[in-house]
This record gives C-alpha cells, sequence and structure tokens, in this order.
C-alpha cells in the first residue's frame, strides 16, 4: 500500500499559483468600457433631442397702388446694338488696343493687323503709277514735236518741196502719237486706281469700332491669326473683341400666345433684375413682335426702360410684371398691396392650406388661403408682411415644435 501511494505522488502535477492581478488594474478594465457607454448613450441622446433644422423665406409684399398685375414673365436684358469687331481681311494680330470695359467711340482703332505685304504692294503700285505718268509726259512731248513737223510738211507740201508721201508720213505719225498718249492716259487712270486699292488694302489691316459703346469681351490676342470668316480649323478668330452700346440696352421676354391679348403697345412694366431682387425698375411695352413662334408658342415682347442704369448690364436675368391701364383717381378704389410667399412654403392637408410661421424657436401652423400665382410664389391671405415661414423642413413638422432656423 505505501508503495502504491508513493507511485501516485509521483503521478500528480503541481500547479503553479495563478498570480492575481492588482486592484488598479482591474479597476480600470471596469471604468472604461462602463465611460464609453455613458459617452455613447449621451451622444445619442444629444441627436434625438437636438431641434431639427429647417429653412425660412421673408414673406413680402408687392403692387404700386393704383395699378394691378395682370402678366407676368421672365427674359433677359438685350442690347439691340451689339457687334462682334473683325477684319475685311485674314491677317495676324499685332496689336490689340482694347480691354474689356473700355469705353470706345465711333472709328477707334481698337487693334492693327501685319501690314508688311500691304505696304510693299502699295510701294509697288505707286512706282508703276510713276512710270505710267513719265511715259505719258514722254509722249505728250513726242506728240508736240510730231504736231510741229506735220505743220512745216503742211507748208512745204504747199510751196512744192515736200512730196505728198512725206507729208502722209508726217500726219501718221503724229496721230499715232495721239492715240498712244490717250492710251497712255487710261494707264495712268488704272495705276492710280490701282494705288487706291492697294491703300485701302493698308487701311483694312488696322481694326476700327463701327459705333461707341463699351467692349465686353476680348476675343484675340497679338500673334493670333483673326479672318471674317471661320477658317483654319478652328485656329482662327473671326472678332477681335465685342462691343456693346449701353444706350440701347432693352428687355427681351416670350409671352405665351394666349395671354398676348393682355400686352399692348406702351403699357406700363414693372421690371425685376435677378441680380437685385429689390429693385423695381419702371419699363414700358416697345411692342410685340408681329410672328410667333410655332415650337414654343410664344411671342417675343419687347420693353424698353424707362431710364437707364450703370447697374444694368447686357444677358442680365430679368422678371416683369406688366400693368393694367390706370385708373382715374375718382374711381380709383384703394388697391391693397400683394401679400407673396415661396410656393414651398405652402402646404395642403385635404382641401385646406396652411403654413409653418417661425416664432422665436418654435414653429406655430397657420392656415392661409391662395389667392393667386406670381411666378415661383403665391399670393395668400392670413400672414403678414417680414413674418417668416418654413419652405424646406423635415415631414414630422407640427405645431409647436423646436426649430432650428436657418
Amino acid at each position: 500500500m505505501p508503495a502504491e501511494k508513493n507511485l501516485l505522488e509521483e503521478l500528480r502535477i503541481e500547479r503553479k499559483e495563478v498570480r492575481r492581478g492588482s486592484p488598479w488594474r482591474m479597476a480600470i478594465a471596469l471604468v472604461i468600457p462602463a465611460i464609453l457607454m455613458v459617452l455613447t448613450a449621451g451622444f445619442f441622446w444629444l441627436k434625438t433631442s437636438r431641434a431639427p433644422e429647417v429653412r425660412t423665406a421673408t414673406v413680402r409684399e408687392e403692387g404700386p397702388a393704383g395699378s394691378a398685375t395682370v402678366l407676368n414673365a421672365s427674359g433677359y436684358v438685350t442690347p439691340r446694338l451689339r457687334a462682334t469687331v473683325s477684319s475685311k481681311i485674314t491677317g495676324k494680330v499685332v496689336e490689340v488696343l482694347i480691354e474689356e470695359g473700355k469705353t470706345v467711340t465711333e472709328g477707334q482703332i481698337v487693334g492693327r493687323l501685319d501690314d508688311s505685304n500691304a505696304r510693299r504692294d502699295l510701294d509697288l503700285a505707286q512706282a508703276q503709277l510713276n512710270s505710267a505718268r513719265r511715259s505719258l509726259a514722254e509722249t505728250e512731248a513726242r506728240l508736240r514735236l510730231a504736231a510741229v513737223t506735220l505743220k512745216r510738211m503742211k507748208t512745204l507740201a504747199t510751196e512744192g518741196v515736200e512730196s505728198q508721201s512725206t507729208l502722209d508720213a508726217a500726219q501718221a505719225d503724229e496721230e499715232a502719237l495721239s492715240a498712244h498718249l490717250m492710251q497712255q492716259r487710261e494707264d495712268v487712270t488704272v495705276a492710280e486706281q490701282n494705288v487706291a486699292v492697294k491703300k485701302q488694302n493698308l487701311e483694312d489691316t488696322i481694326i476700327r469700332s463701327p459705333f461707341s459703346g463699351v467692349v465686353t469681351t476680348k476675343d484675340a490676342q497679338p500673334g493670333e491669326m483673326i479672318s471674317p470668316v471661320s477658317a483654319g480649323g478652328g485656329f482662327t478668330r473671326t472678332g477681335i473683341c465685342t462691343v456693346v452700346d449701353m444706350r440701347s440696352l432693352e428687355i427681351q421676354v416670350d409671352v405665351n400666345e394666349s395671354y398676348i391679348a393682355r400686352v399692348s403697345p406702351s403699357q406700363r412694366v414693372e421690371a425685376t433684375l435677378d441680380a437685385y431682387p429689390d429693385w423695381k425698375i419702371p419699363a414700358h411695352v416697345i411692342l410685340a413682335v408681329p410672328t410667333a413662334d410655332r415650337q414654343k408658342a410664344t411671342v417675343q415682347v419687347r420693353i424698353g426702360f424707362d431710364r437707364l442704369d450703370p447697374r444694368i448690364l447686357p444677358d442680365m436675368g430679368v422678371k416683369v410684371a406688366f400693368l393694367e391701364a390706370d385708373v382715374p383717381k375718382a374711381a380709383a378704389a384703394p388697391v391693397k398691396p400683394r401679400v407673396l410667399v415661396p410656393k414651398a412654403a405652402v402646404r395642403h392637408e385635404g382641401d385646406a392650406d396652411y403654413v409653418y410661421v417661425v416664432r422665436g424657436e418654435q414653429v406655430e401652423r397657420r392656415a392661409v388661403r391662395v389667392v393667386g400665382t406670381s411666378g415661383e410664389e403665391l399670393e395668400v391671405t392670413g400672414v403678414s408682411r417680414g413674418e417668416r415661414v418654413v419652405v424646406e423642413g423635415p415631414p414630422a413638422l407640427a405645431d409647436g415644435a423646436h426649430v432650428t432656423a436657418r
């Protein structure tokens, strides 16, 4: 038995004592997960409890006293007098004398082309003219001599000293020189015309402004080729600059042909530039162009400004309101201004319309009535000028909800 006990003792496996961690390490292992859980819960609580963000717009009023809008349209400011200034010939630009925004006058030089070939052609034509004039002078001298000789031969033939054949030869010489003189005078005229053509070719290398205005674009630089027609596979410019007569600015709008009857010549118009939405510009109808666009079913209407302003620039977007004729003061009734809000601000529930008005940090649901349309806005009743309405917000927005307006 002792022997078996000894054998069992030999088979026993000795276990080393497990080393226990220090107390502060165990505390850290427990505290850090707890802190992370608290921070995560706080983040989600703040995220869910923060007031939703909404986009707002201000209610505005519109409409002059005594007039009402009968039609709204949009278009662009367009100059009646605008030109891409080019040359009459193809050539290389050697000088550009303008910049964008510079004012030019009619006939002012805006650029020059290489004129070396034109000058040489002019020098050659001038030399040919001088040569023709000298030949003419020589023929005139010879003709005067032939005339004197013919007169002498006639006298001698009358006295019987010279024969008739000699007189005939002198007569022929005089007539031949007269014909040659007439030809040379025509040659001189041709040479003079040729000089005039070469001078015009030289003048064509100078590019001038066709009228007074303002340079809006600079389209070529020295060293580039310019031509009055498109050529060279796109490497040739067709103009050196664009000049606009700012005195010819007007508005062009397309009016649906179904409403063109509401437009008449000299009708009062109120224009609003997209760049200056709070600036009402008085204008008037010039005319409705007497043709319609069959694809768009519209008629183009030209509108003139009552007074031009430096802020009005070509190709600006503009909205116009055609006003009805002024009512005589004796019969005129008080006209209230129209209250306008963006279309996105008006919401619908059944047959009822309503908006959310921002009051402080909360929204108030308010019923409104839509009475008209003005472009991208609606004419409504139930709100006042200066109030802010929600145009974009969460679908679950409700009366009294807290919001953050932007």
